[in-house]
């Protein structure tokens, strides 16, 4: 099945309430950075990808209608020439909500070493690889992370068709997804997960031992 919708937005806005809500929307499963853990194959496709060698997408994301949140987020261009008909989903919020919610979620899980030989340790590599090629080399850096993130923004708004791109920013609900995909509006409130607290406790990073 041809993806519908192309996630551009980086992780730590919104994304996993984005996935649930286009989940319900579409009736079809949409790929978050979650779908990679217990795949160690998606691992080293992702990580291959990174370094210019891409995927049949159909045969990858064929089971997915929708994508969000890194790593596909790094390859929204790829995808967007691959699916023309998908609307290109830019999700967003300011720079400096964003970085104290990414340091002290993803950013502060990469900086602990996974054990060696696990499949944690190909989607540390993974995630290395892709902020490294696809974001900046000093992705722990406050200032230099912040630039990156509006400079990627900025590149979507820059690069992207016009009549494709929807911005949707926590807290707009189903109003932007549902207009672009011509839907009707749930009678239901919008899906929130993943806030900072829930990411951390998933994450372990609140157990003793994991600062």
């Amino acid at each position: 099945m041809p993806l519908r919708v192309i996630g551009a937005g980086l992780g730590r806005t919104g994304t996993l309430s984005l996935k649930a809500a286009l989940e319900q929307l579409l009736d079809a499963r949409c790929y978050h950075m979650l779908e990679v853990f217990g795949k160690p194959d998606a691992s080293d496709t992702w990580y291959r990808a990174a370094d210019g060698e891409l995927p049949d997408w159909d045969e990858f994301l064929g089971d997915y209608e929708a994508t969000v949140d890194w790593p596909a987020a790094a390859f929204w261009s790829e995808l967007s020439g691959a699916y023309p008909d998908a609307i290109i989903l830019l999700s967003t919020r300011d720079a400096d909500s964003w970085w104290e919610s990414a340091s002290n979620t993803i950013f502060e899980s990469m900086a602990h070493e996974p054990p060696p030989g696990t499949p944690l340790e190909a989607q540390h590599k993974m995630i290395m690889n892709v902020l490294h090629s696809r974001f900046t080399l000093n992705w722990d850096d406050p200032d230099s992370a912040k630039l990156a993130y509006l400079r990627h923004n900025a590149e979507v708004r820059e690069h992207a068709p016009a009549h494709r791109l929807v911005e949707w920013h926590p807290g707009d609900g189903w109003g932007p997804l549902c207009t672009a995909l011509h839907l009707p509006e749930p009678d239901a409130p919008f899906p929130h997960a993943n806030t900072t607290e829930q990411c951390r406790a998933r994450t372990g990073l609140d157990q003793p031992g994991s600062k």
